[in-house]
């Protein structure tokens, strides 16, 4: 269904969003259920085209239909992708999005370019890119209109002429959406589009862009050459992971020639932190998805270069075997994805869907490889190469992806041991209050690590001394680097989150040194007062929102910050409380003083009849309440919660099973009892 927002820049079935909470908890992650077994993958086909997942640039996540969309700005992305490597790296393709036309066709029925934006037509800025080595994709619906709601000329009906017309201009690449359908049977809208552009007798790529409505993993194969398997994506992180969840259980239908499309990269684009879009990055990689830079790369940073020109990383996602990665494991929001590549290795996803650093663990059997006596393992992200006796772990940031490729490669011994880094007891502190944190340094490897010594450092003021021992002779396979290590932060430290640093050292059987670094968060906290409070005038840990932020005392407006109204539930009006959107989570810190949680819960009345929600509260792991399926119809629910002893208490709105169309949920009267 639709999400019927009102912004301008949003079109098109818009992808839910879902949100990861603070602390590790079962049934924090829904994991992908399994695909309903497909008929035999299609052989790759014979016209070639898409052999690998498409790669290239679309300007619609970054401009939309601003006026900055124009044919500069086509060549300017062609020169970037020449000068900063970027072909050589393997984007192919520059498309244009919808807007380039103009709103009605010529007396003769044919589509007109914006002459305000591409002055000199399509045909002229083809030749430009194809003479750098590139190619061009374009835009249209398989409606009467295409989505913008302005209502440029939709293909339907005008299939033979405007395929013509695609082909003269020299277009290689079609992505055909599905606004304005008419109703027309989806099957044959874009079976007609293909076979007109198979009359032209140019080999142009169909992207067909009908939202995953109809299920195209089960008929597109041999319509075109990749399939939206969700609506559009948008620049956050609840958006790029519920579309990853939706994604990752139809890898038995990609294979070279037809992929499932979970939408473009929003690498850059500002929102969402470098760690999400590395997990971004790697998540569309490891599932051989098309990657579509997103961003304007006139304006990227080098951080956002260096995401994007990551070749090992593109090396997974257009490995010629064209096996999408599967599920291994998502317990409590820690995911193993496993890809099979073609020179038998694996490429290994260690994803961390929560906000907290968590430990991910499996082993080479389990992803999929033989029996070896040890493993050659890669990180690809930090370009180093190791050995392993068959673990793959790592203790991976809040929302990080530590992406690896992992090998029964004769020549093991060849690398060093693998380390993991690791930090046990929780990283939150109250300023002036010491606490007592444990530094783990594990060898992997099958060879030993010798000489190893750990440190660990925090902010300017802060103190860090250690308790234990901090270095050790030598770490046989499968032992064990444990140190204590008390952290104080200073009185008057504000609340909030600040870096800690854990390092090792250690030495190769070659005797060649090796380092290691593990980035950690520790978090500020202010005791909750005595007493009774509203939750919406404390403090949290995170709060995350399937569609804008969370509202104190206001519902949840979708877009910017102060945009809700009054929490109403039922015609009650209530004046205090926080408003989200499914899927959130908010955690505050109860410090293991606090008894109950109440609040009176619902789907606000701001939508009408629409939205469907669930309730849960949970004390630090455990779930500890939670309502039924709530619907606009009905009052307020009264929910109670029991939260004695819980550091952390999180208030969690789920989507009720049936999507996130119009899902604000309110927190009425939401207090906390310490």
């Amino acid at each position: 269904m639709r999400h019927p927002h009102t912004r301008t820049t949003v079109r098109r079935r818009v992808a839910g969003a879902l949100t990861a909470g603070l602390l590790c908890a079962a049934g924090l992650a829904t994991p992908a259920l399994a695909a309903p077994a497909p008929p035999a993958a299609p052989a790759a086909p014979a016209d070639g085209l898409a052999l690998t997942p498409p790669m290239g640039f679309n300007n619609w996540n970054s401009t939309h239909c601003r006026a900055e969309f124009d044919e500069n700005m086509v060549k300017g992305i062609a020169d970037l992708f020449v000068q900063k490597g970027l072909k050589d790296a393997g984007y192919q393709y520059v498309n244009l999005d919808d807007c380039w036309a103009l709103p009605s066709r010529d007396a003769d029925g044919k589509l007109v370019p914006d002459p305000a934006r591409f002055p000199n037509g399509i045909k002229a800025v083809a030749d430009y890119v194809h003479a750098k080595g590139l190619k061009l994709g374009i835009y249209t619906s398989a409606g009467t209109k295409t989505c913008d709601v302005a209502g440029f000329p939709g293909g339907l009906g005008h299939e033979a002429s405007d395929a013509r017309q695609f082909a003269d201009w020299g277009v290689d690449y079609l992505k055909y959406d599905n606004c304005n359908n008419q109703g027309v049977d989806a099957k044959q809208r874009y079976r007609t589009m293909r076979d007109a552009l198979r009359a032209t007798g140019r080999p142009i790529v169909l992207s067909i862009c009908e939202w995953g409505e109809n299920k195209p993993w089960e008929w597109a194969a041999d319509v075109g050459q990749l399939w939206r398997t969700t609506g559009d994506i948008s620049d956050n992180w609840g958006s790029m992971l519920s579309i990853l969840k939706q994604n990752l259980p139809l890898a038995p239908y990609a294979g070279p020639g037809h992929w499932n499309d979970p939408d473009m990269l929003e690498v850059g684009n500002g929102g969402m932190t470098d760690t999400e879009y590395r997990s971004h990055f790697s998540l569309w990689s490891v599932m051989a998805a098309p990657l579509l830079i997103g961003t304007d790369l006139r304006k990227a940073s080098q951080a956002t270069f260096d995401i994007l020109d990551n070749k090992d990383v593109i090396a997974v996602d257009q490995d010629p075997l064209g096996r999408q990665g599967s599920v291994v494991s998502s317990a409590g929001g820690r995911w193993v994805i496993a890809k099979e590549m073609k020179d038998g290795s694996r490429a290994v996803a260690l994803f961390n869907e929560t906000g907290t650093a968590q430990r991910i663990a499996t082993g080479a059997n389990a992803v999929g490889l033989p029996d070896a006596p040890a493993y050659t393992l890669r990180d690809l992200w930090q370009h180093r190469t190791y050995n392993t006796a068959g673990t793959i772990a790592a203790t991976v940031p809040a929302h990080g992806t530590v992406l690896l490729r992992v090998s029964a490669d004769p020549d093991w011994a060849e690398h060093p041991p693998a380390v993991e880094l690791g930090l046990d007891g929780s990283p939150l502190l109250e300023a002036a209050t010491p606490v007592t944190l444990t530094g783990t340094a594990t060898d992997l490897g099958r060879t030993p690590a010798r000489r190893v010594s750990v440190t660990l450092t925090g902010p300017a003021g802060w103190t860090v001394r250690p308790v234990s021992a901090t270095s050790v002779p030598a770490l046989p396979t499968g032992r064990t680097l444990r140190t204590g290590w008390r952290v104080t932060a200073p009185a008057g430290t504000p609340a909030g989150a600040y870096g800690l640093t854990l390092r090792t050292r250690y030495l190769a059987p070659s005797g060649t040194p090796v380092t290691g670094t593990l980035p950690l968060t520790a978090s500020v906290v202010v005791p909750p007062p005595s007493g009774t409070s509203y939750l919406g005038d404390l403090p949290w840990l995170s709060a995350t929102s399937g569609w804008g932020p969370v509202e104190r005392d206001t519902s949840n407006g979708e877009s910017e910050a102060g945009d809700g109204r009054p929490l109403t539930i039922g015609g009650a009006v209530y004046a205090k409380g926080l408003g989200v959107h499914a899927l959130s989570d908010l955690a505050f810190y109860t410090g293991k003083v606090c008894e109950k949680v109440t609040a009176d819960v619902g789907v606000d009345d701001e939508k009408g009849a629409k939205g469907t929600v669930a309730f849960e509260i949970w004390a630090d792991g455990t779930k500890v309440a939670a309502t039924g399926v709530l619907t606009n119809a009905m009052p307020a629910q009264p929910l109670t919660a029991d939260v004695t002893g819980a550091q952390v208490v999180r208030l969690v709105v789920t989507d009720g099973g049936d999507g996130l169309d119009s899902d604000h949920a309110d927190w009425a009267d939401a207090r906390l009892s310490c």
